[in-house]
């Protein structure tokens, strides 16, 4: 950590330049002799980088910012004020600290915050930001956190996990098994020191196979920004057995959308050709798999087993995107033509052998305008092509 980068006029420098040409501002090389251009440079790209994300450090002054890595792999304030909400006790240690976000948070929660991180100058910099962010019931450590629990008498109401999903041998990993620390391998030792653990993994792990490499699963949280995946939370209990909760949520930029369901469900969903309405579950229910749950609890119809788009005669308040019918016709380019005089549409597909770009290429259709066409397959097996508008 550079302490020069605080001082008032590097700052300046930095909040002056939020908005340059980067590779114009590199050419020119540094004007202070105690800070390069290439750090100069990280910390402009980080703070831009937070504007969004982690509006608390953007506007807070004398905010040091770590690699750009760092902004990228940390939790939004978002997600991480939602993840504060799922545990509860007294004191908290987080052995993944990262760049601090998720203890920002925790701290508004719990007595006491440990924020172990195994990058010492990452750990510097947290300490660094805390004082600034004016946290001072979190203590940082820098060092392994699984060694800290181990070398530590103190017992915790929770442990908070945020494993790295690369490997230094096997590269970008998709098993939690083989991501650091391991958890698996360490989960009977860290519930001698906790009842609870929360642990957060990337939208591309799988969902059962998580389930089935840990013990005392009690709820799984999907949590999408504007429908986009951002987390998987798995929150353990131990000697927890009954019934696993699979709880999603959207946060878009006006509303917030939920929907809940046990895992491993027995219910069905009931078959129909397209009616009025067409629903496009959101994200975070489409990586939940609760494919039969939501046609149960909605009392709607399904296309078909692999199409995953519902339909019904009447409207409802959906947790995804809504559609009026306005035409259905088999797959063919004369047809679908016909749909649209301005040729130009928005195209999903849902359980269809062609991608977006071969149909743009086979009908000629542009991108954009307020028509939408869902390429699918309906429950006879038939390719389809669902001609909407949408409703807000």
């Amino acid at each position: 950590m550079n302490s020069a980068i605080l001082h008032p006029e590097v700052q300046q420098y930095i909040a002056d330049n939020l908005k340059s040409d980067l590779t114009k501002l590199i050419l020119k090389g540094s004007p202070f002799d105690a800070v390069s251009i290439q750090e100069l440079a990280n910390q402009i790209v980080s703070k831009q980088k937070s504007k969004q994300k982690l509006p608390s450090w953007f506007q807070t002054k004398k905010i040091y910012y770590p690699a750009t890595i760092s902004i990228e792999q940390t939790s939004s304030e978002i997600a991480a004020n939602y993840k504060s909400n799922l545990i509860k006790g007294d004191s908290v240690i987080d052995i993944t600290g990262g760049f601090g976000v998720d203890c920002f948070y925790f701290s508004k929660q719990f007595k006491s915050v440990i924020h172990c991180e195994i990058n010492e100058n990452l750990s510097t910099i947290v300490k660094h930001n805390y004082q600034q962010l004016n946290i001072k019931n979190c203590t940082t450590f820098s060092g392994d956190g699984i060694e800290y629990i181990k070398n530590t008498k103190e017992n915790f109401d929770c442990i908070y996990i945020d494993p790295s999903r690369r490997n230094n041998v096997k590269g970008k990993v998709f098993l939690l098994n083989d991501c650091l620390p391991n958890i698996p391998e360490n989960i009977d030792f860290l519930f001698l020191k906790t009842n609870q653990i929360l642990i957060k993994n990337a939208p591309i792990l799988d969902i059962t196979s998580t389930i089935n490499n840990l013990k005392f699963v009690k709820e799984v949280h999907i949590i999408a920004l504007q429908n986009e995946v951002k987390e998987l939370l798995f929150l353990l209990e131990k000697n927890h057995k009954k019934t696993i909760k699979i709880k999603t949520i959207n946060i878009g930029k006006n509303e917030t959308k939920s929907f809940n369901f046990n895992y491993k469900d027995d219910v069905s969903s009931v078959y129909s050709e397209p009616r009025s309405y067409l629903y496009e579950p959101n994200a975070a229910i489409l990586k939940s798999g609760g494919f039969h749950q939501i046609s149960h609890q909605f009392n709607i119809f399904k296309l078909h087993q692999h199409s995953h788009l519902y339909t019904s005669n009447e409207i409802i308040d959906f947790p995804g995107r809504v559609f009026k019918i306005e035409e259905i016709a088999p797959y063919d380019k004369k047809k679908i033509k016909k749909f649209l005089p301005e040729n130009k549409a928005n195209i999903t597909i849902r359980n269809f052998p062609k991608s977006v770009a071969q149909i743009r290429k086979e009908t000629k259709i542009k991108e954009g305008g307020n028509l939408y066409l869902f390429f699918s397959t309906d429950i006879q097996n038939k390719l389809i092509c669902i001609l909407c508008s949408k409703i807000e």
